[in-house]
């Protein structure tokens, strides 16, 4: 015998969920030293890459956050100019730049980040690892179907 909820009282409950998980990831205090700056949720993504996979090139970046290297490239050379990344040659192949988080802001970055990785830690923890895949395979599909439900702009 099936326990848990039917699809409709899943979708039911993930529908008034959500809307909660947003905005309490929204309310995730910036840290003092990068308020002044406007970051928006797509450099929090951003940086959680640079945190977690360290120093990237500007392509594996757009890659990662599944968007044109130019607007990386845009992004990067924001942030840049705040002094919270830095741009450095590939010693390897000089053409290509390799960012990183600078040194001064890394601890505030991990700190900003830390609320968030806690509590994801503390939820999927108990889970087998089977379980944590169906949890992101989970939120993977809900992100494409509402992206795909979206309607396009003709802009």
């Amino acid at each position: 015998m099936a326990t848990g909820p039917s699809v409709d009282e899943g979708v039911r409950t993930m529908l008034l969920l959500m809307p909660r998980l947003v905005g309490r990831a929204k309310r995730l205090p910036v840290p003092e030293s990068l308020r002044s700056f406007s970051l928006a949720p797509r450099h929090l993504s951003l940086l959680a890459y640079l945190l977690f996979d360290g120093p990237l090139g500007v392509n594996e970046l757009a890659a990662r956050l599944e968007v044109a290297p130019t607007t990386v490239s845009l992004m990067v050379g924001d942030l840049s100019r705040s002094g919270i990344l830095e741009r450095n040659e590939d010693e390897a192949d000089r053409r290509r730049t390799i960012v990183s988080i600078a040194d001064r802001y890394r601890a505030d970055v991990e700190g900003w980040l830390a609320g968030g990785a806690g509590a994801w830690r503390k939820a999927l923890d108990p889970l087998t690892p089977e379980q944590r895949q169906i949890v992101i395979d989970t939120l993977l599909t809900y992100e494409r179907e509402v992206e795909r439900a979206a309607p396009k702009s003709d802009g």
